[in-house]
């Protein structure tokens, strides 16, 4: 099996005295997406930052494509696209001229990030929308807006908060082809969801978090294994681990 792209180990975060990752270790393979998916509160988030190098581990050890975040902080970012769970720009800028900011921020060169670009509003068909101001944009541009700049560098892993807020059916539907036409390449997702009819679809295997740690790992199949359960959704398998 190919190396992992993300490898976490034993990564613990404190705010203060209290613990809202603790000693997590996980692995995320070329052309997999991995769903952690856990109740409020439960650490998915924090790790997602973490891991953006938006939060500095207490301890442990961050790796993507065998490069530790502490050690080599840009190199890693720059194999890194980050979906947050709300979506932030330059207000003052339209959506196509940030989506130029970031091109020219991971240094891509000017033709391929201009053809880029457009290949991706055009999927979203917000190519005129995207002439608009970002802070004038609803909810749902936004976060089309903000997919298009995890993916514009190519990317060798996305860090998903909530995929699909905020979008109408047929933006999940191209959001979904995607991720998909991503990991088909070989990119790999970590993606923290509640909406779990889209991790079910989406993701191999997950990591169920309660209170900062990993209380059940695997394929939808592992779950049902450690729930004891014949069958079962991934929210019946949610509840029923949780409960336990």
């Amino acid at each position: 099996m190919a190396n992992p792209v993300l490898e976490l180990r034993s990564v613990t975060k404190r705010f203060g005295e209290n613990p809202a990752v603790k000693d997590l270790s996980l692995i995320v393979h070329p052309g997999e997406t991995y769903g952690l998916i856990g109740p409020n509160g439960s650490g998915k988030t924090t790790t997602i930052k973490m891991i953006a190098g938006l939060y500095r581990p207490t301890s442990g050890r961050i790796l993507v494509q065998g490069y530790d975040l502490e050690e080599s902080p840009v190199r890693v970012k720059s194999y890194l696209g980050y979906i947050p769970d709300d979506p932030a720009a330059y207000d003052r800028l339209t959506g196509r001229e940030f989506l130029e900011f970031v091109g020219e921020v991971f240094g891509m060169d000017r033709k391929l990030r201009d053809g880029r670009i457009a290949d991706l509003l055009e999927g979203y068909g917000i190519s005129d929308l995207a002439e608009g101001l970002f802070g004038e944009f609803s909810r749902g541009t936004k976060q089309k807006i903000a997919i298009c700049a995890a993916l514009l560098h190519d990317p060798s892993l996305l860090l998903i908060d909530e995929p699909v807020v905020g979008l109408d059916p047929e933006s999940i539907r191209i959001t979904k082809q995607l991720l998909k036409e991503f990991t088909d390449k070989g990119g790999a997702i970590l993606m923290s969801t509640h909406t779990l009819p889209v991790a079910e679809e989406l993701c191999q295997r997950f990591g169920l978090l309660k209170k900062g740690k990993v209380v059940a790992e695997g394929s939808k199949r592992n779950l049902r294994e450690t729930a004891g359960l014949q069958r079962g959704s991934l929210e019946e398998l949610f509840l029923a681990l949780l409960a336990e």
